[in-house]
Parts: structure tokens; C-alpha cells; sequence
């Protein structure tokens, strides 16, 4: 592990090359799971805000299983909030393109600039999985076997994670991090790397 100020970096983040390939996977993260993506207090409070602006965008399934459930539900296993599912299934804010690829609903509307709030930071950051503390957060690599995919063409485009979602990372921590995370990354590669 690697400490930044309050924060626990796996290694992985360094050494593992990741690349969403949507193509193949077909979005396969927003579907697949037992449960929604995982919220943060301060987003469930957002998505209650924004629900009217984004429900357009959204399918009649998930619109119906958030009037059901809610904008968000606290999984019943750990207490954690995160997105409704329609039938156990997808996220309730997942919609499909032409090619039956999966996209966010809230994204889209970002995009449209329906709503000021991209989509929820664990999706964006994916595949690293957050994990607070009381005195640190933990940034760990979530291996998942549907993103093989997206391992096979981080490793074709030789992009490690921490480069993969650098966006998501300055949106989460800021600027300051994310160079103090590439340095990081630097002496890691000249001590370690191949």
C-alpha cells in the first residue's frame, strides 16, 4: 500500500491496466451485482434534487422501480446507500443505446446539461472501489470478471489504472492528488515496475 496524506492506495492501482471496452462488455457493470452502486450521503441527497430533470432520460423499468423504492435504498446487508435495481437486476439509471450498450441516465442528462451532477463517484471511478474510515480511506482495484475485457485492452493501450481514471480522481481529490498519486506512481515503477 501507498499512504497519501489520509488515503491507502493499493499497488494494483499502479500495476494493473485497465481500459473500459465497452464493445465487448456491453456495459456489463451496470447490470450485473447483487446490489446498486454504492452512494455517499451528500449523493443521495443530489439524486433526490435532480430526479425530475433526469427521469426523461430514463426507462420506463427504472422510473417505475425509483418511484417504488426511491431515489436511492440502503443495502439491506451492510447499511450502505446505493442506486434501486429494477428486479434485482440493473440499476435503475441505466439505459441502453442502439447497440444495446448500457449508459447512466444521470450521465446523459449531464451531458444535456439537464443537471449539474455527472453520475455517482463510484461509477465514475471504477474500477477502484473507495472504502472510508475513521482515520483513512482505502483506494483498492475491485477485480471483477466481467471487465476482463477491459483488462486486455488496458494492457494493448498500456494504460494503468490510476492513469485510466484520472478524471474521476481530480473530481473526487483534486488536482494536488492526482500529480502527488502520479509521482507516487513514478517511484513505485523505478522500484518495482518492469
Amino acid at each position: 500500500m501507498i499512504q497519501i496524506d489520509d488515503k491507502l492506495i493499493s499497488e494494483d492501482i499502479f500495476s494493473e491496466e485497465f481500459v473500459c471496452n465497452l464493445s465487448k462488455c456491453k456495459g456489463a457493470c451496470c447490470v450485473e451485482g447483487d446490489i446498486g452502486a454504492p452512494l455517499n450521503k451528500e449523493e443521495t441527497v443530489i439524486l433526490d434534487r435532480i430526479f425530475e430533470q433526469v427521469k426523461p432520460y430514463l426507462r420506463k423499468e427504472g422510473v417505475e422501480a425509483i418511484k417504488a423504492q426511491g431515489t436511492w435504498v440502503i443495502d439491506p446487508n451492510d447499511g450502505d446507500y446505493v442506486t434501486p435495481m429494477v428486479e434485482g437486476r440493473e440499476c435503475a439509471y441505466v439505459i441502453f443505446d442502439d447497440k444495446g450498450i448500457t449508459k447512466c441516465g444521470i450521465e446523459k442528462a449531464y451531458e444535456d446539461g439537464a443537471v449539474d451532477w455527472q453520475k455517482p463517484i463510484s461509477c465514475h471511478l471504477y474500477p477502484i472501489r473507495v472504502d472510508e474510515y475513521r482515520t483513512f480511506t482505502a483506494l483498492n482495484y475491485h477485480k471483477w470478471d466481467i471487465c476482463s475485457d477491459a483488462c486486455t485492452l488496458g494492457r494493448e493501450l498500456q494504460i494503468p489504472i490510476y492513469k485510466f481514471v484520472k478524471t474521476p480522481l481530480i473530481r473526487k481529490y483534486g488536482e494536488e492528488f492526482y500529480e502527488t498519486l502520479c509521482e507516487a506512481a513514478d517511484e513505485w515503477k523505478k522500484e518495482y515496475g518492469s
